[in-house]
């Protein structure tokens, strides 16, 4: 029986960085695009997927959108060429508004076998949008909605973001409203932070403080769930059954093999990542930036943090299961978290409340330090 896998393709392609981007991306250029889908398809066409089936499928960048259909499809058409895709699989492209307005060319993609188009929205505010330096307006996120529900995507969903510069929590809940009435099938909603070297962190001081951007993250899982969407993750919220099934990879140590500059695998049980160098890959040079062999130490490690990232959390079965140790030693701490109103104990597991979610990091280390001390 063949092992599920996700499969991610990195487009590092954008029309210009946003000011708080640190992802690898650099500004599009159309004589690179052919070159880089036939580098993309030669990396593919020399992995060994014997044994697997891709059952979800990922365009990410970058602005994958920006390659066009003719490409996108071509590249699709290439990883299904290169390793069985299972029916049914989720097939998702990441898109900017302003680059996902075309009824024709979205029907194309879906023609091609996308099912699934992720828009990053950010705000509903013009003036925000451009403070961090995206190049859409609030007009073509809702055009883009309703060409890619012409094309035939059931299957949408947009990306916001909170702590804005100069941002308040009244902005905030006008741009929640204001994803909310296109029905996204998904949001997700993530803080905005300045990472050293981005444009962004020399403006640092006009950002948010943590109480504020505290408040805007509860405002927002308040607001979704009342309307229908389920936290699922720490910034990800879902319809029924429309949950990011590539992305539930990540969290919960599924294998997953990634292509193009920058782009991360887990795969085979070994944790690489490709070379942040466009230049290299096109020359055929696949240089490796890390790469390892995952102990049992560092798999337990992981389990512990990806699955607090989760509204579903900790299984205590699970863990024995998969690792053949106790979960008592965890139940203290768990405890304690509880009684604070941090963590929850519910149908045989245990998860962070929407508090719990504000102070993981701190929540996570004591756990890996009970870990350590096993």
């Amino acid at each position: 029986m063949s092992r599920a896998l996700g499969i991610y393709i990195h487009v590092p392609f954008c029309k210009q960085k946003c000011v708080y981007c640190d992802f690898y991306s650099l500004p599009h250029r159309e004589e690179d695009m052919d070159a880089y889908a036939a580098a993309l398809r030669a990396q593919l066409f020399e992995t060994d997927f014997s044994g697997y089936e891709a059952d979800t499928v990922y365009f990410g960048g970058g602005t994958p959108s920006y390659l066009g259909p003719r490409r996108l499809a071509a590249l699709l058409e290439a990883v299904s060429a290169a390793c069985p895709i299972a029916p049914g699989a989720e097939i998702t492209f990441e898109a900017n508004p302003d680059s996902a307005s075309d009824t024709g060319d979205l029907a194309a993609l879906r023609r091609a076998g996308f099912n699934r188009v992720s828009l990053g929205m950010q705000s509903a505010d013009d003036g925000e949008l451009k403070s961090i330096g995206r190049v859409h307006t609030m007009a073509q996120v809702r055009s883009a909605v309703e060409a890619a529900r012409k094309a035939g995507f059931d299957n949408l969903s947009l990306d916001l973001i909170y702590g804005l510069p100069g941002q308040d929590l009244p902005r905030w809940r006008k741009n929640l409203s204001a994803a909310a009435e296109l029905s996204p099938e998904h949001l997700s909603c993530y803080g905005l932070k300045a990472e050293p070297g981005t444009p962004l962190y020399a403006r640092r001081d006009a950002l948010p403080g943590d109480g504020a951007q505290a408040d805007m993250y509860l405002e927002a899982v308040d607001f979704l769930e009342a309307r229908g969407w389920r936290q699922y993750e720490i910034s990800n919220f879902a319809k029924p059954r429309r949950e990011s099934r590539h992305n539930l990879k990540y969290w919960t140590l599924g294998e997953y093999a990634g292509f193009g500059p920058g782009a991360h695998s887990d795969f085979r049980g070994v944790r690489c990542a490709w070379a942040r160098d466009l230049e290299a890959f096109l020359r055929g040079e696949e240089l490796l930036s890390e790469s390892q062999a995952m102990t049992p130490g560092e798999r337990e490690a992981e389990w512990l943090m990806l699955s607090l990232r989760l509204a579903q959390g900790l299984d205590p079965e699970d863990w024995a299961a998969r690792f053949g140790r106790p979960f008592a030693p965890f139940l203290p701490f768990l405890k304690r978290c509880e009684a604070a109103g941090y963590a929850l104990w519910a149908a045989g597991r245990w998860r962070l409340s929407p508090r719990g979610f504000l102070v993981s990091n701190q929540i996570i280390g004591e756990l890996l330090d009970k870990l350590r001390e096993e």
